[in-house]
């Protein structure tokens, strides 16, 4: 959209924030569809709904009654967690899940290990709240996100601002004035991380860092040193609508290449492009009530499956491996070699395109988008 070109990447031409919209069908077949969508749309939400609660009951209640037995309480509930997510996953149209391990020198490997233990790192791309259900069911991991100092916002200045970006006519087109925007130049700091629920991150989803609320702020250290699962960071620390990698946020500060302390696994999570028949996965702006519930509505009225990729690294060519050069990558020694190393193999597997916005822009980006919704 030409009025939020001020939030395009200059680089690649790319706009991170919006959602992708298919081409309309305003054909008579779509018409004759709609009542179709519509029962579609009310059957899978009561399935939802009683997943909803068998989870609950299973999760809380019966794990309430196995309690003197806390091997089998933490088995069952686990076991639980895992199997509501992929059935809310398959109900939602993801029937088929292709999961391909990826390497930079060979092409694709489809027999080596993949198996993240309790206190290794999984690093991923993050659009949507999709992921965070597969994650759950494909490894039933701990979440954690990065607590950030407050962004500064400055306005736009067109002759230096780096997402400055103004296509087509200057006058009369509607689009404000980039010195009237606001956006932001410095990136904000990690004060520590915290651990999130599982609704807790679906209700993130599409919220920026600054718009979530943290009491207890521990190091990442702490918390992996702690966890009995494995340990997912989102270096994003916001969702896109999956067309490219934002800039990562610095979560790894002063860790080592090739690091030593723990494992970590690079994945990249990709959906194809919408259609008149199937929309986008992707959630990079909240819902304004429920979120993410009409997004989960909007899935669940679709009549064509979904389909999903999960592209992840070899270990052996992860920046934990004992064989592993930072030089091969080409990185430069920064304050989070770390951070950027994840995301130059992230872009490599996922064959996707990095862009220099991050969550401090699209914390102005829906400044803006909001103030036109009003």
């Amino acid at each position: 959209m030409e009025k939020f070109s001020a939030f395009r990447d200059p680089g690649t031409g790319m706009q991170p924030f919006l959602l992708p919209v298919a081409p309309s069908d305003d054909g008579p077949f779509a018409t004759l569809l709609l009542p179709v969508r519509g029962t579609v749309l009310i059957l899978r939400t009561f399935m939802i709904f009683a997943i909803f609660l068998l989870y609950c009951g299973l999760r809380y209640g019966l794990s309430t009654l196995l309690a003197p037995i806390p091997p089998l309480r933490h088995s069952l509930s686990r076991l639980a967690t895992r199997l509501m997510a992929r059935l809310a996953l398959y109900i939602s149209g993801f029937m088929w899940i292709q999961e391909e391990i990826v390497t930079k020198k060979r092409g694709k490997l489809r027999d080596m290990p993949w198996r993240p233990r309790a206190g290794d790192i999984i690093v991923s791309n993050w659009s949507s709240w999709v992921d965070v259900l597969w994650m759950v069911y494909r490894f039933d991991p701990i979440f954690v996100m990065p607590v950030l100092e407050e962004p500064k916002l400055s306005a736009v200045n067109p002759d230096s601002s780096p997402i400055s970006y103004r296509p087509g006519r200057s006058r009369g087109s509607g689009v404000p004035s980039p010195s009237s925007l606001q956006t932001t130049t410095s990136r904000s700091a990690v004060k520590g991380f915290r651990q999130m629920s599982l609704f807790s991150m679906i209700w993130a989803t599409g919220r920026t860092p600054d718009r979530l609320s943290f009491n207890s702020i521990s190091q990442l250290k702490e918390l992996r040193q702690s966890a009995e699962r494995p340990v997912v960071v989102f270096p994003e620390c916001t969702t896109s609508n999956g067309r490219g990698l934002l800039r990562f946020v610095d979560v790894f500060e002063g860790a080592r290449v090739p690091t030593k302390q723990f494992e970590v696994f690079i994945m990249c999570i990709r959906y194809d492009p919408p259609t008149p028949q199937r929309p986008s996965p992707s959630h990079p702006i909240e819902s304004p009530s429920l979120n993410p519930l009409p997004h989960l509505f909007t899935l669940l009225s679709s009549l064509s499956p979904q389909p999903m990729s999960i592209r992840m690294l070899p270990p052996s060519e992860s920046p934990s491996s004992d064989l592993f050069l930072a030089s091969e990558v080409g990185v430069d020694p920064t304050v989070d070699s770390l951070s950027e190393v994840c995301a130059i193999l992230m872009a490599r597997i996922g064959k996707m395109k990095r862009v220099r916005l991050g969550w401090e822009d699209k914390v102005a980006f829906l400044d803006l988008y909001w103030r036109r919704r009003k």
